[in-house]
């Protein structure tokens, strides 16, 4: 038997190139062990069986136990046939166990059809519970790219890809003995499901650049995937992106230094990413200029961030009458055309291009060699909707690790479409909908405005597309004009920026038979904190955090319930870029030390682990000594008035303190309407706006949040 596995093994580290790591960990976990491992492909048990010592128990399906093929490997692992309808099944193994034996269990009971996790079963749990032997979390990693897996069709499968095995440290699941019966295996279950989410997320590498990260999917998916795609319809795949970047990237580097930040004033085009991309493969950090904020708003940010040399395109600035705004910015910086960069592309360029496309590798680890995951990789700019916007400096490893907690909640594959419509200035639409998706095989189509009511989607119809991103203002504005048949072939709608009104989440689950996916974050977090996903899912939550991330409450005088919420994790900022400070970065620090993020939000969060808004630090009123939540009033108003649009704003009062002040597109709006909903809903009269505003439309920001300084301008 020893021989035979010892030949087998030999076969397989050949073939696979098997790497065994943390087998300390192995040792360390005692003599009753359950092994819990993520369900990859066939090939998963011999991986076990083999490559860790001693002889093995396996909970098998009773099934699978009588197949043919199973029965030479009872010689090298013990088998324990489980019927899965059968509770007795579950204590004979909890017996079993408890004889000190080391157990395998696979607690999704199935092998993953979507290349992440699937559902956890709250058996395994219990078992581990009930027979207090330790749980040993193993990753493997790499067989899902072979043909022994059930992923044809969803990722490009390998002949004979590297397969690793990451053993993390044991741990014991514990329970209070307050919780009893059917309650206390539910519970055991999540704990279960938590330690096999964070062993997915922690044996990830987040230790690397985005051009690292880059390079990696094209060696995953293949260099001809096609992953990017804008309104000219010219679909491009990894290949294309490197060698068009790449001769970019040469022209950006005469006419710039290393390590400098350079603006890139770009709509939603291939041309941006490619840009973006460009100043990357030479060791410039782009900054994500915002176009829609004026000519101060944009100098405000060249000042912050030093910005010397902005790059922007002839076209864009004619088709967006922004030639005023380049006659004041030529004045403060070097304004330079991609068009003008076209016309100076060489032969010696183009054969650049070539090689960089065909041995990317090799000709790119001379240019970023000098480049850490904890450089800066980006400078994004806060929309300033409640005071000066600052430059929020995102890391290499920020995004990666964003990108990489995503994966551990939404099922992506690179048949994935993502119909993108957010402007590339803002942070949910870089990272989330654009930088997610390229860098994990899946294609993205770039729309340049957010605002096209009647035509994305008529573009989420034509292109099939299978993932839609937005804020309830154009989700809520897409619903209207969309026909019910548009979205036939999206998976998932992912909602954030603001909340999401409940009317919106209605006409989406009726009209469309979808259930919006909603989230929250920050650009201070690249951008995602939480997200509801279709295996935790609670309406009226932002859904929970993402694994890797820690959190504060801070309580919050006259809030009963929750407090204000403070964030760390490998996903929170390298820091700001101040106005009143240019250039230098401010590291992300708080109260609660260094690393830690006030977002400035006031939350609860449930037994479960789900985020509610309560609303921002700021935007809570004081009326009569009392603490209104504006968020919550712009809630109720939206319920009574749903077709409209509305904001609610404090100004000073001298009896109050505060009075409400609502803005809204509601036309003869009437007070007493409003307080009639109101008390039906039990809602109190101090939460009804005082004095109340009709407007024919709501000022917004680029990035569709409600721009609340122009508001609190009408209300006063």
């Amino acid at each position: 038997m020893a021989l035979a596995k010892q030949v087998i093994r030999f076969i397989l580290r050949i073939l696979f190139r098997v790497e065994v790591e943390g087998l300390d960990n192995y040792h360390k976990a005692g003599r009753r062990v359950m092994i819990v491992a993520n369900h990859t492909s066939f090939l998963d048990a011999v991986l076990l069986s083999i490559f860790l010592p001693n002889r093995l128990t396996f909970a098998i399906n009773t099934q699978i136990s009588k197949k043919w093929w199973v029965q030479p490997f009872g010689q090298i692992v013990r088998f324990f046939p489980m019927d899965p309808v059968n509770p007795l099944s579950i204590k004979s193994f909890i017996k079993d166990l408890e004889q000190d034996k080391r157990s395998v269990i696979f607690p999704e009971g199935r092998i993953t059809v979507t290349g992440t996790l699937m559902k956890i079963y709250d058996g395994p749990g219990l078992i581990a519970l009930k027979s207090g032997a330790m749980v040993l979390p193993i990753r493997i990693d790499g067989a899902q790219y072979s043909i022994f897996s059930r992923l044809k069709g969803i990722e490009r499968r390998q002949l004979f890809p590297k397969i690793k095995l990451t053993i993390l440290p044991p741990q014991k699941i514990e329970l209070d003995d307050s919780i009893l019966g059917r309650v206390r295996r539910i519970e055991a279950g999540k704990v279960l499901k938590k330690i096999m989410t964070d062993m997915i997320y922690s044996t990830s590498d987040n230790h690397m650049t985005i051009m690292d990260k880059l390079l990696n999917a094209r060696e995953i998916h293949g260099a001809a995937q096609v992953v990017l795609e804008d309104v000219e319809r010219q679909p491009l795949d990894y290949r294309q992106i490197f060698l068009r970047s790449s001769v970019l990237s040469r022209l950006m580097a005469e006419k710039t230094q290393p390590r400098e930040i350079v603006g890139l004033l770009l709509p939603n085009t291939n041309a941006t990413v490619l840009s973006f991309f460009a100043l990357q493969s030479v060791a410039r950090v782009p900054a994500m200029l915002n176009y829609t904020v004026g000519y101060k708003g944009l100098l405000s940010a060249i000042e912050t961030a030093q910005i010397q040399t902005v790059y922007t395109s002839k076209r864009f600035i004619k088709l967006a009458k922004m030639d005023d705004l380049i006659a004041i910015l030529e004045k403060q910086v070097n304004i330079l055309y991609l068009e003008d960069l076209r016309d100076d592309i060489t032969w010696q360029d183009k054969v650049y291009g070539l090689v960089c496309s065909l041995l990317p590798k090799i000709v790119y680890a001379q240019q970023w060699q000098s480049v850490q995951p904890d450089d800066p990789a980006v400078v994004l700019f806060t929309s300033g909707s409640e005071g000066m916007p600052k430059g929020v400096v995102l890391s290499h490893k920020n995004i990666i690790s964003n990108t990489i907690q995503l994966g551990t909640k939404i099922d992506f594959n690179k048949n994935d479409v993502i119909l993108n419509a957010l402007p590339l200035f803002h942070s949910f639409g870089l990272s989330t909908a654009t930088l997610v998706s390229v860098l994990n095989g899946m294609k993205v189509f770039l729309y340049p405005s957010p605002l096209h009511y009647r035509i994305i989607p008529e573009v989420a119809y034509d292109i099939n597309a299978t993932m839609l991103f937005g804020t309830n203002t154009f989700l809520k504005g897409y619903a209207k004009f969309a026909h019910s048949y548009d979205f036939y072939s999206i998976r998932y709608v992912c909602a954030g920026a603001e909340a999401v009104q409940k009317e919106t989440r209605s006409v989406y689950a009726e009209k469309f038979g979808l259930r919006i996916l909603e989230g929250y974050g920050a650009t201070e977090t690249s951008p995602v904190i939480s997200i509801n996903c279709p295996m935790d899912y609670k309406t009226g939550t932002v859904g929970m955090m993402l694994p890797g991330m820690g959190y504060q409450l801070k309580k919050v005088p006259g809030i009963e319930s929750g407090g204000q919420l403070f964030v760390n994790g490998p996903n929170v900022m390298a820091g700001y870029l101040r106005h009143d400070n240019p250039g230098v970065l401010e590291p992300a620090a708080s109260e609660f030390g260094a690393g830690w993020y006030d977002t400035g939000d006031i939350v609860d969060i449930d037994d479960d682990g789900f985020i509610r808004i309560k609303g921002r630090v700021k935007r809570f009123a004081k009326i009569g000594g009392e603490m209104v939540s504006l968020s919550m009033v712009e809630d109720m108003v939206s319920q009574c008035w749903p077709d409209e649009l509305h904001a609610v704003v404090s100004i000073p009062d001298s009896n109050k303190g505060e009075q409400l002040v609502l803005v809204t597109t509601r036309q003869n709006v009437q007070r007493k309407e409003l307080s009639a909903f109101a008390k039906t809903s039990q809602i109190g009269e101090i939460n009804i706006p005082k004095k109340m505003i009709e407007v024919e439309k709501l000022p917004l920001l680029g990035t569709g949040k409600i721009n609340y300084q122009a508001i609190n301008e009408i209300a006063v």
